[in-house]
């Protein structure tokens, strides 16, 4: 990842230690002591708030900048995270997702993205460790062309500290990928503007519904640049989407990150076996792509959603969006919540997954959760009583 995001030559780099995350600005850290990046600075910070305060400081000079992040990290720059997008800055961040305490857990799951999906950044999974290098060059030339900052958002330790080859593009292949930061706006004390300054009900409105109209825009210029980069590079852009078997699947698993390197193992088997299923994972969460989700879904009449996250006191995260993409139809959709806090998704869950939804096991009005140690559960809500 460290090797990824040199070779999109960011000018400044804000990093503060957290794990999972905390190999991957050490990286950036080797590459411009070596000067193998160069021309760039790179700041230690105090804390995760300041790390986004410098970086929101260096795009508004006009200089290309990154910075990495996980669970608390995210939460405690969440007031600058507004900022950056707000002002329309187009920063990249890398998110190895992980839990967010309490209690205290440093594996895996999307938590800390999830809590963050309405801050205004344009949020990318990545699925594998290939994935996530192409997802990054992509990242910048997608956050420069909208004027948006994106988050590429990875499964802590899952991927972050996975050992497999991955193709690193050459230098000048990215440079002619992406071209050199032109920033829309530029603090300049020779021609000196405000940014971010005071606005009041009479223009509040105004400026948040353009921030979602050029979020929406993102839903054309995603599949584009995934389109570009595959056409460069000659591997496949997941661009919003990546269907796998679902032309004429009955039953479909949509699902974010690496998950769904499991679920196409596990479709495959099914398949085998002649039962009609599908994968549809989400490379573009936010803005949430309705139609190409919608697309992808025609023709299932079982839509099974494995999330990493959910909304306390409330329900599915991705389930929700997605029933916005298949509402007007006869689909079902099943909440299921697998993998919190790093527990293993396995693919012998998931295959028992798909035969449950198939028998009719699993009520579709309810949330499910995977592989709960039920009697855990059931003893303590009895032990607290009923009130």
């Amino acid at each position: 990842m460290a090797r990824a995001v040199a070779r999109c030559r960011p000018q400044v780099v804000a990093a503060y230690p957290i794990s999972p995350q905390t190999h991957i600005v050490e990286g950036l850290s080797d590459l411009v002591r070596t000067g193998a990046l160069e021309r760039c600075d790179f700041m230690l910070v105090e804390s995760e708030f300041g790390a986004m305060s410098a970086c929101i400081g260096a795009s508004a000079a006009g200089v290309r900048s990154y910075t990495a992040t996980a669970s608390q990290g995210i939460l405690f720059m969440a007031e600058a995270l507004f900022n950056a997008s707000g002002l329309g800055l187009p920063i990249v961040m890398t998110v190895a997702n992980r839990a967010i305490g309490a209690p205290i857990n440093i594996w895996n799951d999307h938590s800390d993205a999830m809590a963050m999906r309405d801050s205004g950044w344009i949020q990318l999974f990545a699925a594998s460790n290939q994935e996530a290098v192409d997802l990054h060059v992509q990242a910048f030339a997608i956050a420069e062309q909208l004027s948006l900052p994106v988050m590429v958002c990875m499964d802590g330790f899952v991927l972050t500290h996975a050992v497999e080859e991955v193709e690193v593009p050459d230098q000048p292949d990215v440079d002619a990928f992406l071209p050199s930061f032109v920033p829309r706006q530029v603090l300049d004390p020779a021609d000196p503007v405000s940014i971010g300054a005071m606005v009041g009900p009479e223009a509040f409105a105004e400026v948040k519904y353009l921030m979602h109209a050029t979020h929406l825009r993102a839903l054309d210029e995603v599949p584009r640049v995934a389109a570009d980069f595959a056409e460069r590079f000659g591997r496949g852009g997941p661009g919003l989407v990546s269907p796998y078997r679902t032309e004429d699947a009955d039953v479909v698993v949509v699902a974010l990150g690496s998950v769904l390197g499991s679920l196409r193992e596990v479709v495959d088997e099914l398949r085998h076996s002649g039962t009609r299923v599908g994968v549809l994972g989400i490379t573009c969460f936010r803005p949430w792509p309705t139609e190409a989700v919608r697309a992808a879904l025609v023709g299932a009449s079982r839509v099974i959603v494995v999330e990493r996250a959910f909304a306390v006191g409330a329900g599915s995260i991705v389930g929700q969006s997605t029933r916005l993409a298949v509402a007007g139809t006869s689909t079902r959709v099943y909440d299921v919540v697998a993998g919190l806090g790093g527990r293993p998704v396995t693919r012998a869950s998931l295959r028992g997954l798909v035969d449950d939804v198939l028998a009719d096991r699993i009520d579709a009005d309810r949330l499910h959760f995977l592989d709960l140690h039920t009697a855990v559960v059931e003893a303590e809500l009895a032990r607290a009583g009923p009130d």
